[in-house]
């Protein structure tokens, strides 16, 4: 259904710490980053991009909007959310771990722009 998913930052050397370390964690390459100034990730047949608004205004988070990420397993789940950590997120919600009779293991995390990301392993 999706053909990519593009988040705003104004600072895209921080956020390319930010999602190489925690896209690195999915296998992904470091990101590069194309003439226009927009960050870009190409990963088991999905983009993901990082860009500056285009409207010449600041970047802001979407209220309500939560990008998630598939994992392997729990462990990935909770290397992606440490990774993040270290590399200028913030650790929010519950900590990573199974939420009672969801069958997830799930993490959250806010990129240094404030965007709020999940990952996401289905148990069993």
């Amino acid at each position: 259904m999706f053909s990519h998913v593009m988040l705003g930052a104004d600072d895209i050397d921080t956020a390319k710490k930010f999602y190489d370390a925690t896209l690195g964690v999915l296998g992904a390459r470091e990101g590069s980053i194309d003439p226009k100034g927009r960050l870009i990730y190409i990963h088991n047949g999905g983009a993901f991009l990082v860009t500056k608004p285009i409207d010449g205004q600041p970047a802001s988070c979407g209220n309500g909007s939560t990008i998630g990420f598939v994992m392997e397993s729990p462990e990935q789940a909770k290397a992606w959310h440490d990774a993040g950590v270290a590399a200028g997120g913030t650790s929010i919600e519950d900590e990573p771990g199974e939420r009672p009779g969801s069958g997830m293991y799930l993490a959250y995390l806010r990129d240094p722009s404030g965007n709020k990301l999940c990952a996401l392993h289905r148990l069993g």
